[in-house]
């Protein structure tokens, strides 16, 4: 994680400090449910959450422990029974240690899920927002970067509004899917701890039982939740992509907003440069880079091995942290995004009428020309645009062929932008429920 694109609340998800008051929390409703079984005293139960619960874990010493152990679970448990005292060997009893990694992971995945689809929610209101704006803006929409045919700059918005739509579903579904707990013990076949502890556990933490542990939690779980992170981080480059595009000099239909006293060049002092959407773009390789490990830790050694540990100490942390700052960022770019009508409708008209090209090929077969007529006229006219500057409507109209066809007032009446934003309102209402 790196401070420059990390925010506290994701941060402190991953802390050390919550990680090992997360294992308490385990160790401690395992112990609870152990004393309702009869396994360990009630009263050795309350001990270790009243001394536990009040304890503030040393890290550093922690780390001291491990430095002699090698093994991060026992130097934990070691230094939780300086707390809490003899009872402590009622602590961990018929566990293994993935029985409270696995566990704890699946909170700290849950946690995380948490924020970002309050992240999402609130791209989604800045989205909304901006789209109802920009409804009716008039814009040109663009085929392999080349100018297509008009739509509106609102559509646009509703796109990505629809998209990060079905983000948030997917990512509902990926908490769902790794919101599990593991309490089974050795090779997970429950010999020497029952099944209702993990039960007990799972409902505290508000997991649900795994059905087959296999002494960890199975890794297609993790394997389709950072694939889910990594979708919805391609859909962030996609929309920052878009608006990189859109503020290029010589497009300059809208703009990230440039604060007072903002610098965009140290040698070149008019320079307003996309940095937020670059950024963005940056930061969405590296959350979908993550995603591979994740599927590559599925094939694991029989009941286990750790060969997904290191992997998950590192994307757990940095996947969560950075998409999480990715979504903030991005809201925040279309939340200020300066959007230029007028620089839109210059470029519409940039290559006088072309744009309208397909509208007068259809009316040319409707009256009775060959498709392949057809776009032998129009093209021929569109090409004297393209490479001569000429008007497309005065070519059209003093095309003795086309004229044949069609008649001045069916040529006019195919540059009427109207015609392409008529069903801007059935979009919006399919993808807000409104228009």
């Amino acid at each position: 994680m790196i401070p420059r694109y990390s925010r506290p609340e994701m941060v402190a998800i991953w802390s050390p400090e919550t990680r090992f008051r997360i294992w308490f929390e385990i160790e401690a409703h395992a112990c609870d449910a152990l004393a309702e079984l009869g396994v360990i005293p009630k009263e050795a139960a309350r001990t270790i959450w009243e001394k536990g619960g009040a304890a503030k874990f040393d890290v550093a010493k922690i780390d001291e422990i491990e430095r002699v152990t090698k093994h991060d679970v026992i130097a934990f448990l070691t230094h939780l029974a300086e707390f809490v005292g003899p009872d402590a060997r009622f602590i961990h009893q018929g566990m293994t240690s993935s029985d409270v990694l696995d566990t704890c992971l699946a909170v700290q995945l849950t946690r995380a899920s948490d924020i970002l689809l309050a992240d999402i929610d609130a791209l989604l209101a800045a989205l909304k927002r901006r789209a109802f704006e920009h409804k009716d803006t008039v814009t040109i929409g663009r085929s392999h970067g080349i100018h297509a045919e008009p739509t509106t700059f609102g559509v646009k918005l509703a796109q990505a509004y629809a998209e990060f739509s079905r983000c948030r579903e997917r990512l509902v579904h990926a908490r769902e899917d790794i919101a599990t707990c593991a309490i089974s013990g050795a090779v997970g076949t429950f010999a020497n701890i029952e099944p209702y502890v993990e039960e007990h556990v799972a409902t505290k933490l508000g997991l649900k039982p795994e059905p087959v542990s296999t002494q960890v939690i199975p890794r297609d779980r993790h394997a389709m939740f950072f694939a889910t992170l990594g979708v919805i981080a391609s859909s962030v480059e996609r929309l920052a992509v878009e608006i990189r595009h859109l503020q290029r000099t010589e497009v300059l239909e809208a703009e990230e907003y440039f604060s007072p006293g903002q610098k965009g060049s140290s040698a070149m002092p008019h320079k307003r440069n996309p940095v937020l959407t670059e950024n963005l773009t940056g930061l969405a390789r590296m959350v979908r880079s993550m995603a591979l490990p994740a599927m590559e830790d599925v094939a694991l050694w029989h009941e286990r091995d750790i060969s997904h540990s290191s992997v998950e100490r590192m994307i757990g942390p940095d996947a969560t942290v950075t998409l999480d700052f990715a979504l903030a960022r991005l809201t925040g770019v279309v939340d200020k995004l300066l959007v230029y009508p007028e620089n839109m409708e210059k470029n519409l008209n940039k290559f006088r009428g072309l744009v309208h090209s397909q509208r007068v090929l259809l009316a040319l077969t409707q009256a009775g020309l060959s498709r392949e007529d057809s776009y032998r006229l129009v093209q021929r006219n569109a090409m004297k645009v393209w490479e001569h500057g000429a008007d497309f409507l005065e070519e059209l109209l003093a095309d003795k062929e086309v004229t044949a066809a069609l008649s001045e007032v069916d040529i006019r009446e195919k540059f009427d932008l109207g015609y392409h934003t008529k069903h801007v309102d059935t979009i919006f209402k399919r993808v807000f429920g409104e228009a």
